[in-house]
């Protein structure tokens, strides 16, 4: 029997963290939620989530700097993160893909396209 998969959802606007978390739980996943960036790395760290959805702009700390630490880690390094931001511009962009994010995708955001990067990325982590 397989483990569970689960996507971990950072977003520290409630309303938007609820959102994708019923996109989530449509595309097949348990729904895990964090609202800031010391609760998502202490959740990422404690169940390894199948997948991270991380808003850039937390009221801790931001998005990359959250995204850096994970993938510095051993335990942490291979969950995919897909970024879900309205932060759209190239310079953001890139720096996405520096600190190891699987995927980007800018707000407002089309439901197909985050469910679909979602599975996509979620199902090559051999968990």
């Amino acid at each position: 029997m397989g483990q569970s998969k689960d996507v971990l959802v950072v977003e520290d606007d409630r309303e938007i963290n609820e959102l994708v978390g019923a996109y989530v739980q449509i595309a097949g996943f348990e729904y895990r939620s964090a609202l800031d960036g010391a609760s998502a790395l202490a959740e990422a760290r404690e169940r390894r989530p199948s997948l991270i959805v991380l808003d850039l702009m937390l009221p801790d700390t931001d998005g990359f700097e959250v995204c850096r630490k994970l993938k510095n880690e051993a335990d942490t390094a291979q969950i995919p993160i897909v970024m879900l931001t309205a932060l759209s511009d190239e310079e953001h962009q890139r720096k996405g893909r520096e600190c190891g994010a699987a995927d980007y995708i800018t707000k407002p955001f089309d439901p197909d396209v985050l469910m679909a990067a979602i599975k996509d990325n979620a199902s090559g982590n051999g968990h």
